[in-house]
Parts: structure tokens; sequence; C-alpha cells
């Protein structure tokens, strides 16, 4: 091996270490822009307008179960559908509002009104 030659592989100006700063400050703003574009592109098909039906589906079922039918969370998730079980709902009976939600992609929420049941609110 020849003294002069350096390591095999490098290049004496720099041009690697370069090469890898740069990977490291762009590669994370490319893949954020990836992962954003995949997940707006997924919340604008079809998987994401049903999940957007589903979210809502269950907040009115859930809202009219608790504050139409006066009964409990524990009961109110015998009526849920099949499939239903990806969506989170959570309760605040000091509001009484009802927010579903299909992680990534959905969520409503619908509100007891006294005089007109539950309602959905605008997405």
């Amino acid at each position: 091996m020849n003294a002069s030659s350096g390591a095999a592989g490098t290049k004496p100006d720099g041009q690697d270490s370069q090469r890898t700063s740069r990977w490291w400050l762009w590669g994370p703003v490319l893949l954020l822009t990836l992962l954003a574009g995949g997940l707006l592109g997924l919340k604008s098909s079809s998987t994401g307008k049903r999940a957007e039906l589903g979210a809502g589906y269950i907040a009115h079922v859930v809202c009219s179960c608790r504050y139409v039918g006066n009964r409990d969370m524990a009961s109110c998730r015998t009526d849920f559908e099949a499939g239903a079980e990806i969506v989170n709902v959570q309760d605040y009976a000091e509001r009484k509002t009802v927010i579903a939600s299909v992680p990534f992609l959905a969520r409503r929420s619908a509100r007891y009104d006294p005089v007109y049941g539950c309602q959905l609110d605008p997405p």
C-alpha cells in the first residue's frame, strides 16, 4: 500500500463528510415531506372518507346512547358495529359531547342539545 494514496475510498478534500452532513440535513425533511404527502393522500382516498363516515356514525350513536338513552359507556360500546373497534371514543360529560376518532385519519364530534338531541358538529 502506498502511503500517499490515503485510506481506500476516501477523498482528501472532505467531499464524503459534506455529503453525509447534507444527508443528515435534508434526509429528515424529505422523510417528513413524504409522510405528510402520504397521509394527505390517504385522508382524501376512499379509506379516509370511510374513516370520516365511521367516526361520525360512532360519535352520533354514542352521544345518543349516553345522553338520550342515559346509558353508561360500557353499555354503549355494545351498540358498535363489527369493525368499529378501531374508532377511539372520548366522552366529555360536562359538555355533553362525544368525540370519535380513527387514528391519523378522521375525528368527529357529536353534541347533545336538549331540544334537538344529538347532532354532529360540522367537520
